[in-house]
């Protein structure tokens, strides 16, 4: 289609700002971001759609065209419902640029625009496809909040008898009907495998012997059908949707489709990401107070300020924690900026279904930086709701996680305790931070802690210099190892469960189903190839430790 059809559409009101001589340019697609910088999503010959949430200040719009232009785009449509119309420094930057730009009126939905784009654009290549998004297009427009995906998927189950769920990449349902969550936590961690992997979308996943096809929806409202992308920038950006059926055998018309339909559930994607971006701000604003130490009462005042945003109902004066995310790459990921990646992923753990509209969390170099609101459990005795545990968090989600960061990510997050004003806030940041760093001296891709652990050994071993640890644990242990090679002696896995049993021959012996004169054969053992005494008590902590730190 060219870009004056949309000016030949009264249904869309579009009014165009500039670029009357541009508008025979050819329009391939739709894109709808509010990123400063889109344009590791955009390919050529997009519409883009944007809210201009980006603009903070005239300055931002000349960069803004400059990268859509490098694009190759075809034209900028600007909604007028932030600012209430098209800022004069954007109409001057795309004239300057000949980019054409249409003014969106408030009135008028992104999905309707993005909807009438994917019906021309598709045209007659998949006669079933127009009919969906036609009436999805009336679906969504007969409400003001309009149907969303569950919409979609419910056309897809009576139109075309394709039963699907819409998901997130850690295995949470987003849309569709009850799908276990053993079955949704598989699908994802295929999907991000495949993805990682480089592997061409349709995904093919067999799951308690039922085959799924997973079609990714990019973040920014376009849709990935022509091979791999770096997952590691957007491991949590985007949705997917999975279909109870192999795709391996379609025709090429019913793949369109299928990519069409992702197009439609991308729009509201975007709108659930432009949603939080009050809580985001909220989020960052109360953080750098924080950390520029702000006096104790303005940061009280910017938190009664977020409270009914986060905990609607709560009233002015919730208790908080506060939680850590950092998101390490290998070498090979260096180029890659990890703060927004772990604001992503802290989102999507910490987002539940009864509050999905409460999550606020910035970032702050490479880590990000969750602000959890909690209820007092009686208002009459003020105690406070035990809040977010660490292990409780990552339970779900362990295992997608791991698959989409790859052998080249790590996450690492720590969790503070419950504080009940602003004074103990900038302590719970510290907290958790702490606590993070205990996640990260553990072994795994994806680590946790929480500040009950703060007041314990384990809090110094992040600590200690990686030579010092290495030297420690070689000088102990090392003899151990040796000997367990060349006589398979189980020395090591016998002082684990000596330590464990402290020191109990008796318990120890009945654990390791050993006779106890065996016990004592292999501790006396441990001790002349090490020299220590595990009598005393200097020489079981020296042990205990070193097996920590191992």
């Amino acid at each position: 289609m060219r870009l004056r059809a949309l000016l030949e559409n009264d249904a869309l009101g579009l009014r165009l700002l500039g670029g009357d001589d541009e508008l025979d340019r050819g329009v391939r697609g739709v894109m709808t971001t509010d990123l400063k910088d889109p344009s590791r999503y955009l390919s050529g010959g997009e519409l883009v759609l944007s809210g201009l949430a980006w603009r903070r200040s005239a300055a931002d719009s000349e960069p803004f065209v400059r990268i859509l232009v490098a694009a190759q785009v075809a034209g900028l449509a600007a909604g007028e419902a932030e600012l209430g119309a098209v800022p004069d420094d954007l109409v001057e930057a795309c004239a300057k640029h000949r980019l054409p730009l249409f003014a969106v009126h408030e009135s008028v939905a992104f999905a309707t625009i993005t909807e009438y784009v994917v019906r021309q654009v598709s045209g007659e290549r998949a006669g079933d496809l127009a009919a969906v998004v036609d009436r999805h297009r009336r679906l969504m427009t007969s409400g003001p909040a309009g149907g969303g995906p569950e919409v979609v998927l419910d056309l897809l189950g009576s139109d075309l008898d394709l039963r699907a769920w819409v998901l997130s990449p850690t295995g949470r349902r987003i849309a569709g009907d009850e799908l276990p969550a053993g079955v949704a936590k598989a699908l994802a961690g295929e999907h991000l495998a495949a993805t990682r992997a480089g592997r061409r979308p349709p995904h093919r996943a067999t799951v308690d012997s039922t085959a799924y096809s997973l079609f990714p929806i990019d973040a920014g409202g376009r849709t990935a059908a022509t091979g791999p992308r770096d997952v590691r920038e957007s491991v949590l950006s985007d949705w997917l949707l999975a279909v109870e059926a192999d795709a391996g055998d379609w025709p090429e018309a019913r793949l369109d489709l299928l990519q069409g339909v992702t197009q439609l559930i991308a729009v509201e994607r975007d709108r659930r990401e432009a949603a939080r971006t009050v809580r985001r701000r909220l989020a960052q604003e109360v953080l750098e107070l924080v950390q520029t130490g702000a006096a104790p009462a303005e940061i009280a005042a910017r938190l009664r300020v977020a409270a009914p945003v986060l905990l609607p109902g709560l009233g002015a004066a919730p208790h908080w924690q506060v939680v850590v995310a950092r998101v390490d790459w290998a070498p090979g990921g260096a180029g890659i900026d990890a703060g927004p990646v772990a604001q992503s992923l802290l989102e999507e753990i910490l987002v539940a279904p009864e509050a999905a509209d409460r999550i606020a969390v910035a970032h702050s170099g490479d880590e990000a930086v969750a602000l959890v609101p909690l209820p007092s459990s009686s208002p009459e005795d003020g105690t406070i709701d035990e809040g977010l545990h660490a292990d409780a968090l990552l339970a779900a989600v362990r295992d997608p996680l791991a698959a989409g960061l790859g052998d080249d990510g790590r996450l690492t997050l720590g969790v503070s305790a419950a504080v009940s004003s602003a004074d103990g806030l900038r302590g719970a940041l510290e907290e958790a931070r702490h606590a993070r760093r205990v996640a990260a001296a553990r072994p795994g891709r994806v680590c946790a802690a929480g500040h009950h652990e703060l007041a314990s050994h384990v809090l110094l071993l992040p600590f200690v210099p990686d030579d010092v640890r290495r030297a420690f644990t070689a000088r102990l242990l090392d003899p151990l190892r040796e000997y367990d090679q060349r006589h398979r002696a189980e020395l090591i896995p016998t002082l684990e469960a000596f330590l464990e049993s402290d020191g109990s021959w008796t318990r120890c012996a009945t654990r390791l189903h050993l006779h106890v004169n065996t016990l004592r054969y292999r501790v006396g053992r441990i001790e002349q190839l090490t020299g220590r005494d595990l009598s005393r008590l200097e020489d079981k902590l020296d042990f205990f430790l070193a097996l920590r730190m191992s």
